[in-house]
């Protein structure tokens, strides 16, 4: 078969094979997008978030029922982990309401438990729940926010 070549172009390229690795190349991307929001979801930082969440009675009375936590944005700035901090911006919904649960969490060393800094929900009306906030020096005495 007579490949015709357009201008500029070195070789020919059947549609097929073009498909085939376009879509090869796509599919690795959702992979890994898959893979980092799994192991954003199993990380200790992320739960003790949600956890608090989960126990607070005015922040799910504000979301309403059923609870729904969604993908965080990759893309957002605000998301940020490193050795030694992370804050996260998890999106939750629920039947009444949207918004944001925002966390802060700190660790002392490499291979340490994270502790929880803060945890705020901020609804898309702009109002803003607070959750959690550790009250303690050393970081082991803890607070759950009540209104």
């Amino acid at each position: 078969t007579k490949w015709q070549k357009s201008p500029g172009s070195r070789m020919p390229v059947p549609l097929g094979k073009l498909v085939l690795f376009t879509s090869m190349t796509s599919g690795g991307c959702a992979l890994v997008y898959y893979l980092i929001q799994k192991t954003f979801s199993r990380a200790s930082y992320y739960q003790l978030a949600l956890e608090q969440l989960h126990s607070h009675p005015e922040a799910l009375e504000a979301l309403g029922t059923p609870l729904n936590i969604h993908h965080l944005q990759l893309t957002d700035k605000y998301n940020f982990v490193d050795i030694a901090n992370a804050q996260l911006k998890i999106p939750v919904s629920g039947s009444k309401s949207e918004g944001h649960l925002y966390a802060s969490s700190s660790r002392d060393a490499p291979f340490k438990r994270w502790h929880l800094e803060e945890v705020f929900l901020e609804l898309k009306d702009g109002e803003q729940i607070p959750v959690f906030k550790n009250s303690g020096e050393n970081g082991n005495e803890v607070k759950q926010e009540q209104r």
